[in-house]
């Protein structure tokens, strides 16, 4: 059986359901959902990183299902897309994408839920003074991969941060503020 240190609020939306079925339900709803988020795109003239809303999705996924869930959920959404399902931005899919700009976005994306998990398990998305703690240190993570990445591909950090990181950091900024006032107000409702 899966525990935690806190439940998570699909824990506590889900509470008599079989502990395995829910888990396993719970995943699949994760990565469906990455999936229909990916396909919230806006491409930007200057550079291979589009503005989509995955990082919406691995804020929300991360927190509601907790780190083991989360991480899960975001491979298996990696594992489908590289099998060439149009899962990835735009529709995108298959193996070769994780070679591409924005692959390390992508391998960011797993490690970022399992670490927004873990603070959801610890109770900081439930109150809106801690909820843009889990969520800070989430997109942290994204730009840690995604840059890194990016920078190798085109050669040049400076390069990187100026197509992969500066133009997104408003955006972000806002996909940050929703996740810490959509939490919080979720847990109010299931008290």
């Amino acid at each position: 059986m899966y525990t935690t240190l806190a439940p998570t609020l699909s824990d506590r939306l889900f509470p008599k359901i079989n502990h395995w079925l829910r888990d396993v339900v719970l995943v699949i709803a994760g990565s469906l959902l990455m999936a229909a988020f990916a396909h919230i795109r806006f491409p930007l003239p200057f550079t291979p990183v589009p503005i989509t809303g995955q990082t919406l999705g691995v804020l929300l996924v991360g927190a509601t299902l907790g780190s083991r869930r989360g991480v899960v959920s975001l491979a298996l959404y990696l594992g489908m897309g590289m099998i060439g399902l149009p899962f990835f931005a735009g529709g995108a899919q298959g193996l070769a994408h994780l070679a591409g700009p924005t692959g390390g976005y992508l391998i960011g994306f797993v490690v970022a839920a399992y670490v927004i998990g873990l603070l959801a398990e610890r109770g900081l998305e439930r109150d809106l003074r801690t909820a843009l703690l889990p969520f800070l240190i989430g997109e942290m993570i994204i730009y840690l991969f995604g840059v890194t990445w990016l920078a190798v591909v085109v050669g040049n950090l400076g390069k990187a941060l100026a197509i992969g990181f500066l133009p997104f950091l408003a955006g972000d900024a806002f996909k940050m503020l929703l996740a810490a006032a959509l939490l919080p107000a979720a847990w109010k409702w299931v008290k």
